[in-house]
């Protein structure tokens, strides 16, 4: 199979994730208003009850499938038995995981008493089994998917307008949300016969992939439930507004992490590849950038939009959710922690056949969490639940260096340029200091933001080729080449 270059897989990921941003950028601020902070967050809770059936359901396939996939992906007999596999493997999983789902629907009130939501959200365990996302990034083939995401988006984005009117349409609110995020997954499944043949092979070997795809599911079990805990255990332990406060903190995160971690999501499949084919001194290079990389976007992201937290929470939901900025304040230093723990976990650890050590590193990032939230969410609500995972994420990158340094790799320390770390950290303090008047005026939030945005992230690029950081220098390469 002909391979595309770095460059253009971070591109066409790039467009995924530019997609997955502004949809609830634009949406967010439009179904809060309507929906207010309650209805929000019952749709929150919902999601994250219906993820942990979905993890059930995905059973680790998606990082399994991915270096799996990658490591075939030249031979397409063997590429195509693997996907059928792994698909069928998924299926069966699948309707175990809706029995269970059911069962809770049928015997938990409250869930009952929203069972029509319930119903909506669980659509996207069958969705994302057939959407084979995992089989696209194996082989490297982000194009289709980005512009299949998109169309879905863009699709979800004029019904919601047209549909959600008043605080009693939080279901249709979910089922558009289900929309824009796996109902490309429909096109995903026609569009596989491109890649892999559908045709039954005469035998399969199912179980040589149960070991691998175990230890991965209980790197997704353990991961989702740290992800998911400070919601779920906000929505236990307070109310269905602090869990809508919550939210709004966490979608805005979830932008930034998305953005940071767009390299590494498409390096992990090409150093699996290289890994398999003894490429070492190739694989380091391409960790080194994706550390760059991170640094580069991760540090300045969250030094902005903590310092304009309030704005920012005025601009995506309304002053309804200004109860939101303490926790948004707290939780986006979780940014730079993901970023780097993304490399040393999923493009590190993993093609390297640590999986093991993702797993512990996940494991005693759900502990901490658990932990804390239990102590600090009765006290500090959602704020609390923002510091939790705060902690939460430090140990999972501390975990994951210490077993780097195991395998004999100094983590951070070999894949790290201390110069230019430097530069960034420079750079940063400089753009704030330029935009330190902005935060002394009393202009409207959609004045004050974009703004703010613009002064501060000029001025950091503007230091940073002054002191010719290398991230820095490589993007004005590229653009000066596309000219």
């Amino acid at each position: 199979m002909q391979k595309t270059t770095i460059g253009r897989n971070f591109i066409m990921n790039s467009v995924l994730t530019l997609s997955a941003i502004l949809f609830p950028l634009i949406t967010y601020p439009y179904a809060s208003r309507v929906l207010g902070p309650a209805n929000i967050g019952k749709v929150t809770f919902a999601t994250s009850v219906v993820t942990y059936f979905g993890m059930i359901a995905q059973l680790g396939i998606p990082s399994y499938g991915i270096r799996a996939c990658a490591k075939v992906q030249d031979n397409k007999e063997e590429l195509s038995r693997t996907a059928q596999e792994l698909l069928l493997l998924n299926l069966v999983m699948s309707v175990l995981a809706y029995a269970g789902l059911f069962l809770m629907i049928r015997l938990v009130p409250s869930i009952q008493s929203e069972r029509s939501l319930y119903y909506v959200m669980s659509s996207l365990i069958i969705l994302n089994t057939i959407g084979m996302n995992w089989l696209y990034q194996g082989v490297e083939e982000y194009s289709f998917i980005a512009a299949a995401s998109a169309i879905a988006k863009l699709a979800a984005l004029g019904l919601m307008f047209l549909t959600v009117k008043s605080q009693g349409d939080y279901v249709v609110y979910a089922a558009l949300s289900v929309l824009a995020g796996s109902g490309a997954c429909l096109l995903n499944l026609f569009h596989a016969r491109k890649m892999i043949s559908f045709r039954h092979f005469r035998t399969y070997n199912i179980r040589r992939h149960i070991k691998p795809v175990l230890v991965f599911f209980a790197m997704a079990c353990a991961t989702i439930i740290y992800t998911n805990l400070d919601t779920l255990m906000l929505g236990v332990m307070t109310d269905d507004a602090a869990v809508g406060y919550y939210n709004t903190s966490v979608k805005i995160k979830a932008a930034l992490v998305a953005i940071v971690t767009s390299l590494g999501t498409v390096l992990m499949p090409r150093a699996s590849y290289l890994l398999e084919h003894g490429s070492e001194k190739e694989f380091h290079r391409i960790c080194r950038l994706s550390v760059t990389c991170v640094l580069f976007s991760s540090i300045p992201l969250a030094v902005f939009f903590m310092t304009f937290a309030s704005p920012s929470v005025l601009v995506l939901s309304g002053r309804k959710f200004l109860p939101a900025v303490p926790a948004m304040i707290v939780i986006t230093p979780t940014v730079p922690l993901i970023g780097l723990s993304n490399i040393t976990g999923l493009d590190m650890l993993v093609p390297m056949g640590g999986e093991k050590k993702v797993l512990y590193s996940s494991i005693a990032g759900a502990l901490t969490d658990l932990l804390l939230n239990a102590l600090l969410i009765p006290k500090f609500g959602s704020a609390g639940a923002a510091a939790g995972t705060l902690a939460a994420e430090a140990a999972v990158l501390a975990v994951q260096v210490i077993a780097l340094r195991q395998q004999g790799i100094g983590a951070m320390h070999e894949m790290l340029d201390g110069k230019d770390a430097g530069k960034v950290l420079l750079a940063t303090v400089a753009a704030l200091a330029m935009t330190f008047w902005i935060r002394q005026t009393a202009w409207n939030p959609l004045l004050q933001l974009p703004a703010a945005a613009v002064i501060f992230f000029g001025s950091y690029y503007a230091v940073l080729l002054v002191m010719r950081e290398n991230a820095a220098l490589m993007i004005r390469h590229k653009l000066l080449r596309q000219r």
